[in-house]
This record gives structure tokens, C-alpha cells and sequence, in this order.
């Protein structure tokens, strides 16, 4: 099949080529708009209780105050702020409200409730119409008002800063544009000099930057808009810089697997079209195995409770279908018109395999000690797996996604320490009658006194907000700690047991707020990791099986990146956590780890063990065969490994916890799937499992003659002929 998708390619090259720039451009000039949710409340299914509650609370108080933004004033010299400070600062938010802010329905004066005990914080909390909260112009509206805000402050003593909701995505979207350009070009110079040292060519390194960012990148950008406005999906802000290096990084791989045996071929003697086809007929079903695996990694996350996986899965998987599907047909196209000469350009030994090659001798390793290198490779895994047991997962996205000299996160800082921890996003019990009736207000009291005794709660309000219809009644309550710590997640769980409980005869309680909902998003994920790790993990399963034929290897396989993901997830921990001094890393990094580091792990020992097959088909014998895989899948599975994790890393530029963490534990985990499961435990183990690794397929039987010690491998049988085109074709 894919020996006749390689000659159908060469023999139209210059129309494969034309047909993805036209197909590129239609779809990116025809893509929707689509804009980014960075409401953590988008991303919940509707039955979770603080969602719930959050509906109750538009039905019942639809004319509420919520603070969409806060505006906080103190003095330029940090001293307590004086009579003369609070009239200023009086006079600075009439002068906001008399300049009518589009979006902007109330801004509350500071007053001696707003202000802190040592009187050196005073807030103005700021609503904005909740039609306003859900686009674009949420972020606009807080830039607006931070920079009218700053002007009037100018010539008095007070420095005016803006935190909350709004001011957080005006912060995350300027982070995330700046982590973007930072993340986007160092992975375009990494990759370019990265495969042009490898090559010793300048061509051979722009080609995969050129393939994945110029022609598969904008393709998959479009089919992204289309399928996310055509199934109503919801789109995350992490999602475009995690795609620039997936398509970059999945791409360059994939243009390796393809280049490394395109010139394996040269050197055998093919022409250069014989080559390329022969290279797509060795390769092509490793890399659309190799795809497969990562796309069903990815699609699986459709299952998610979370919107914001529900959203990154499918858009992840696009990505991948067009990365492969163009390293598939675009990527020979373009190796069949351009001459080899040029594509290793300047370089002038790429004709000439080493003959002291260290990937040679990693291969002798492994064929010599197999039992010794796949003890010692697993047992690196294993270590590194125990630090995986102190995970602690924390759940403040915005706080983690900007870095913490963001105008917002200070205040949000310098709240915590001048207020109450939760003040500034207080919890809210809504208590509702049964049946439609109204709530008995005498009970009122006593209700919020054990609503207050909550271990972690700092005070309930006595007399809450009462609905007109008298039905529903808004208790604030505010915690100890910080809104979106474990401690406060956990005072949540002992609140609702006791709002639930507690609650008056013939009424109902229903807790939100925005712990309530990093509450049930701690629940969801908790769901996810039942469901969405194990139907990952049998459909990448069922793709290894499919594709060796074998029932056996596809176990020890999937056991071996599965001990990658929780080493990684151990040495992140143990960096973060025991060495950083971190109290917890962001919530969503294990299921990222265990997409990226199972799927593209699976994609290195796809590779390994497909060229191990073939080997073992030439009539090798088991350690042989892990001897000639090492030796000539080594060096492509060390430079993709290699690119990818620099290309990962970049992330750890963006200047941001969340950023580093996930830069951190993506290229740490691919350097581990490349260098440690792909290159030493995989081969090893399959030279110790000897045939039966192939059962009940006949990958072990030899369909040629024997290659012998360091000889070439027999090629397949196949009516295309030793070079994999027709045998009438001859050689040009």
C-alpha cells in the first residue's frame, strides 16, 4: 500500500505539491473566527452542583452585584492611606463612572468595609454586564478601565491597579500572545539548526519548518475553526502554543523518520526516485501507525467531563492527521523534485554510512547484554516512577498561566495578604425552597452559625440576600484560604456536607463560587483519569497489535511508556515539588504527560519495533535483529527525540508556572521515550522475548535470505522489486 503511495507521489510530484498549497489556502481564507474561553465555569458540564448553583444565581438574583474586575488602591510609598487618600481615591471612581465605559454597569466607592485593617489597601469593585463576560471584549473593557483608571491617578499619591476576572484574561491574553512568539521562534531555530547539524545541510533543515508551519500549520489551524464551530466545541488559550510545536515537533519527526531512510536508500544505490518510494514503502506504515497512535491519544479526550480537554483533544488530532498526511505525500513530493545533492547541501560524506558509528555500537550492547540493558533501562524508569507518589494537584489556571508580575496576580497577591484569603472570589450556599414556596427567614441564623463552624470557613453572613419571590437566599461565605489552594477545595468538600445536611426542613442547598467549581473540576478530572487513560491506552494497543500482527509485543510495549508517563510524572514532582519548593503543580499536567509521553513514545518504539520486525523477517535471529534496529533506527529515533524535547522546552521560556512545568515534563518524557524505552528497553526486551514477540504473526520467519552478521537486510517480498517499483520500470 504504501510502496504504491510512494510511486503514485513521485510520478505527480509537482501536482501533490500544488494541490496542498491550494487545498492550504482555501481552508485557512475560509476558516470561522473562533475565540478562546478562559472561564474555568465554561469548561464544566452542567450537572455539577456549582454550575448549578451558578444558573440558580441568575434565576434568582439576575440583577446581583457581581465584581467582574477590582480596583485597588494604596499609596505610591506604602504607607497607610490618609483622609486625603480616600477622597482622591473617591473622586478617581467618580471619574471612572462619569466616563460611562462601554460594558461597565456599576463601580462601587470605597468605603470602610473595602478598606484593610491596616489601612493601607482600599477596593472599588468593578461589575461588567455578564453578556460582555464570555467574549473577547471582557479583556478590552478591563483595559479600557485600566488605563482611564491610571490616568486619573496621575498627580495624587495613589498608584491605581486592576485586578480580578477581567484584568486576569486582559493579563492571559497578553501573556499568551508574548509565550507564543517566544515559544514559536526558538522552535523554529532549534529545529532548523537542530536537523541541518544533523545533516550537515541547510535545505535538509528548513525543509520540515518550511512543511509543517507554512503548508500543514495554516491547514490545521482551518479544519480546527471549521470542526470547533461545527460541533459547538469550546477553544482553550493553551491550545495555539501547544500546537505550534505539536505540528512542528510531530512534523520534523515524522519528515526524520522519512529523511533518515531516504538516504539509507541513496547510499544502498537507489536513484532518487526509487528512494523516496522505497523510503515511504519501509516507513509509511510506521508513520501512519506512529500517527494513529497519537491521534486516537488525543481524540479519546472527546470523553472528557472538561471542556477545556474536549477542546484540545479533537484540535490536537487534527493537527496530527494533517502533520502525518502531509509527511506522507507532501514531504516525498518535495525529496522527489528537489536533487539529493541539494537536499544534503553542503555536506559531502552523507553518501557514506560511518563505519565506527556509535549507534553500531549501542546496537552490539544490546545484542551482547540484552538481560543486563533492560534491567538497568527499567529499573532508571522505576526509580524515577516513586517520585510520582508525592503528586500534588493545585487548580489556580490564571495564577499559573502569566507570570506573577502581572498586574492582576499582584493584586490578587496583595489581597490575600491585606484581606481575608477568600475575599477576594467568595463561596455562596444559595438555599432554596422546595416546591416553590418561601424560605422561613428565622431559621436564617442558625443556619449560617453552622455554615460558619466549618473548619476552614472565616465567617458566614447572618442576614444573606433574599430573592424577590422570597424562594432563594444568597449566604456569603468566606474561607481561610486562598479561593484556589487544596485547603480551600478541601473547607468546600466539609461545606457542602453541611449546607446539604444542615439545610432546613423543605429546602435545598446548592454551594458555588469559584472554589465550588475548581472543586468539581478536581471531581471531573478524577472521572477523566477512569475513563480517558484506559480507552487511550487499548485503542493505542489495538493500533500496535494491527500493525505488527502480534499479540505479544504490543503489551510490553504499552508497559514501557507506561512507565515513562509515571517516571515523568515522578521526576517532575520531584523537581517541582521536593527540589522547587512548589506546593503543587497545575492539575491538568498528569493527563497531559500521559497523552504526549504514551502517544509520541509509542511513536519511537512504532519505529524500533517495525525496523525490528523487518530485520527479524530477514532471516536475523533475535538479538541480531536488536542489534541492526539499534544501529539504523537509533540515530533517527535520537534526533527526533532529541528535537522534540528541545522543542518542548521551549515552553520553559514563556515565563509562566504552568508553561515550565509542562515545558519540564513534555521534553523530560520524550527524552525518556527516545533514550531510554525506544533506544535500550524496548529492543532489549524483545532480543529476551526472541520470537515469540511476534506471535501469532510470522514477523520472526525469514521471507529472504539470510542478511548475516552486518549484512543488508533481504527486502520484502514484494511484486514492486527490491527497489519498490514495478520491475518493468527499471532503474533511471
Amino acid at each position: 500500500m504504501f510502496h504504491r503511495l510512494g510511486q503514485f507521489v513521485v510520478r505527480r510530484a509537482w501536482w501533490v505539491i500544488a494541490a496542498w498549497v491550494v487545498a492550504m489556502i482555501a481552508i485557512a481564507a475560509s476558516a470561522p473566527k473562533i475565540t478562546a474561553a478562559t472561564d474555568e465555569a465554561a469548561f464544566l458540564p452542567k450537572h455539577y452542583e456549582s454550575i448549578q448553583a451558578a444558573q440558580l444565581q441568575e434565576q434568582a438574583f439576575p440583577a446581583s452585584f457581581t465584581p467582574s474586575a477590582l480596583a485597588l488602591f494604596e499609596r505610591n510609598d506604602g504607607a497607610p492611606m490618609t483622609a486625603d487618600d480616600k477622597a482622591a481615591a473617591a473622586k478617581i471612581v467618580k471619574g471612572l463612572t462619569d466616563k460611562q465605559i462601554e460594558h461597565v454597569e456599576q463601580i462601587v466607592p470605597v468605603s470602610d468595609q473595602s478598606t484593610s485593617k491596616d489601612g493601607k489597601y482600599a477596593l472599588a469593585p468593578i461589575a461588567i454586564d455578564k453578556a460582555t463576560q464570555n467574549s473577547e471584549k471582557f479583556g478590552e473593557v478591563a483595559k479600557k478601565v485600566r488605563e482611564e483608571g491610571k490616568s486619573l491617578a496621575q498627580g495624587t499619591d495613589l498608584k491605581f491597579q486592576l485586578g480580578g476576572q477581567a484584568a486576569q484574561q486582559l493579563d492571559q491574553q497578553e501573556s499568551s500572545g508574548a509565550a507564543d512568539a517566544v515559544i514559536g521562534i526558538s522552535s523554529v531555530v532549534l529545529v532548523a539548526i537542530i536537523v541541518g547539524l544533523i545533516f550537515r545541510s541547510v535545505l535538509a533543515g528548513v525543509l520540515p519548518v518550511l512543511l509543517s508551519l507554512v503548508i500543514a500549520m495554516p491547514a490545521a489551524n482551518g479544519l480546527i475553526a471549521h470542526a470547533t464551530k461545527a460541533f459547538d466545541l469550546k477553544s482553550t488559550p493553551v491550545l495555539s502554543a501547544i500546537l505550534i510545536v505539536v505540528v512542528l515537533g510531530v512534523g520534523t519527526d515524522y519528515f526524520l523518520f522519512l529523511a533518515f531512510r531516504y538516504r539509507e536508500r541513496l547510499r544502498a544505490g537507489d536513484t532518487r526516485q526509487e528512494a523516496v518510494v522505497n523510503a515511504v514503502g519501509r516507513v509509511g506504515e510506521a508513520i501512519a501507525s506512529a500517527a494513529g497512535a497519537v491521534t486516537v491519544a488525543f481524540a479519546v479526550l472527546v470523553l472528557s467531563s472538561l471542556g477545556m480537554f474536549k477542546a484540545l483533544g479533537p484540535a490536537l488530532a487534527i493537527a496530527v492527521v494533517v502533520t502525518a498526511f502531509a509527511s506522507l505525500t507532501l514531504a516525498p513530493a518535495v525529496l522527489a523534485v528537489i536533487p539529493a545533492r541539494g537536499v544534503f547541501w553542503p555536506g559531502k560524506k552523507w553518501m557514506r554510512e560511518p563505519s565506527d558509528a556509535r549507534f553500531a555500537a549501542l546496537g552490539r550492547v544490546v545484542e551482547k547484554r540484552p538481560a543486563l540493558v533492560a534491567v538497568a533501562s527499567g529499573g532508571v524508569l522505576l526509580a524515577l516512577t516513586a517520585g510520582a507518589l508525592g503528586y500534588n494537584g493545585t487548580f489556580d489556571l490564571a495564577g499559573s498561566s502569566m507570570p506573577k508580575t502581572k498586574e492582576s496576580m499582584v493584586v490578587q497577591d496583595k489581597m490575600v495578604s491585606a484581606f481575608s484569603a477568600g475575599a477576594a472570589d467568595p463561596t455562596h450556599v444559595y438555599l432554596t425552597a422546595n416546591g416553590g414556596g418561601k424560605l422561613d427567614q428565622s431559621a436564617f441564623a442558625g443556619y449560617a452559625a453552622k455554615l460558619g463552624a466549618v473548619p476552614g470557613v472565616a465567617e458566614a453572613e447572618a442576614k444573606p440576600e433574599v430573592s424577590k419571590d422570597g424562594a432563594t437566599a444568597d449566604f456569603t461565605v468566606l474561607l481561610k484560604s486562598e479561593p484556589s489552594g487544596n485547603e480551600a477545595i478541601d473547607t468546600v468538600t466539609e461545606l457542602r456536607k453541611v449546607a446539604h445536611g444542615q439545610a432546613p426542613s423543605g429546602t435545598e442547598a446548592k454551594v458555588g463560587g469559584i472554589t465550588a467549581i475548581y472543586k468539581d473540576i478536581n471531581l471531573a478530572m478524577s472521572h477523566d483519569y477512569k475513563l480517558v487513560f484506559p480507552i487511550a491506552g487499548l485503542l493505542i494497543l489495538l493500533i500496535l497489535a494491527l500493525q505488527l500482527r502480534s499479540v505479544v509485543a504490543p503489551w510490553y510495549l504499552m508497559a514501557s511508556v507506561g512507565l515513562g508517563f509515571t517516571a515523568t510524572l515522578g521526576s517532575s514532582t520531584l523537581l517541582f515539588q521536593n527540589i522547587k519548593g512548589e506546593h503543587g503543580m497545575m492539575f491538568m499536567l498528569p493527563i497531559l504527560i500521559y497523552l504526549f509521553v504514551v502517544a509520541i513514545g509509542t511513536d519511537y518504539n512504532i519505529l524500533i519495533i517495525a525496523r525490528l520486525r523487518e530485520e527479524a523477517r530477514a532471516g536475523r535471529n533475535p538479538r541480531e535483529a536488536a542489534r541492526e534496529a539499534v544501529r539504523h533506527g537509533g540515530p533517527t529515533v535520537a534526533a527526533a527525540g532529541f528535537i522534540l524535547a528541545v522543542s518542548f522546552a521551549t515552553f520553559m521560556l514563556a515565563g509562566n508556572i504552568f508553561m515550565l512545568e509542562f515545558g519540564f515534563g513534555m521534553a523530560f518524557g520524550i527524552f525518556l521515550a527516545a533514550f531510554v524505552m525506544a533506544m535500550f528497553f524496548t529492543p532489549a526486551l524483545t532480543a529476551l522475548v526472541g520470537k515469540a514477540a511476534w506471535w501469532p504473526g510470522h514477523g520472526g520467519d525469514a521471507v529472504g535470505g539470510h542478511g548475516g552478521p552486518g549484512g543488508p537486510a533481504a527486502a520484502p517480498a514484494s511484486p514492486y522489486g527490491a527497489h519498490g517499483l514495478p520491475e518493468s520500470a527499471g532503474r533511471h
